[in-house]
């Protein structure tokens, strides 16, 4: 469980087909203090540390998580959004994120609002009714609050603003037009959509 509060920008140092895809991080973290087996997301996709150096990590990415997430994208260089796991006791500073995504969103524009950056982001129609003015989503691992909803023929579109430190602690302040990335709903979105499915049967 996270908290979408990211604490490090680590970066892609290489990538190797081993059956799995094995993915080398470089960070700030003290490694010291994380364990083999420890989960940490990876702008937004929850994985399993599976060997680890001074400044490094490294995780297997299967081929069901490539195939559902933004990370078939990534490539040596690549910026990642860095969140260890939550601990109890530790400060909710986000929402509830589970690490589990839910789709690939796009960028489709980019605006200057005064020091701060207005980002629109396009996701396929299905996950429309769960994305709300002033709710909670997880972009990037990134815990934002949604400006303004818009649906689509071809999905629903959603606006957040990006106050300065958060561009300077996250990938949100090198993100362009056209990038792919990971989304996932708010938790409570789900269950409410849940329960009044069930109910309405």
């Amino acid at each position: 469980m996270f908290t979408g509060i990211i604490t490090d920008i680590g970066t892609v140092r290489s990538i190797e087909q081993r059956g799995d895809t094995r993915i080398v991080l470089g960070t700030a973290f003290d490694l010291s203090t994380v364990e083999i087996g420890a989960s940490i997301a990876c702008s937004g996709v929850c994985l399993t540390v599976v060997d680890k150096g001074e400044d490094w990590f490294a995780v297997d990415v299967s081929g069901e998580t490539l195939a559902r997430s933004a990370l078939a994208s990534w490539q040596a260089g690549t910026p990642v959004n860095l969140e260890r796991a939550l601990k109890v006791g530790d400060e909710l500073g986000g929402h509830i994120v589970t690490g589990h995504v839910d789709a690939v969103g796009r960028i489709t524009s980019i605006v200057p609002d005064g020091a701060s950056r207005r980002i629109q982001f396009q996701i396929p129609k299905a996950l429309a009714p769960y994305v709300a003015q002033k709710g909670s989503v997880t972009v990037d691992g990134i815990s934002l609050t949604v400006n303004a909803v818009e649906d689509s023929a071809e999905g629903a579109l959603f606006e957040v603003n990006i106050i300065p430190h958060t561009q300077a602690c996250t990938t949100l302040g090198q993100a362009k037009v056209g990038d792919a990335v990971n989304i996932e709903i708010d938790v409570l979105a789900r269950y409410v959509a849940r329960l009044k499915e069930v109910a309405s049967c």
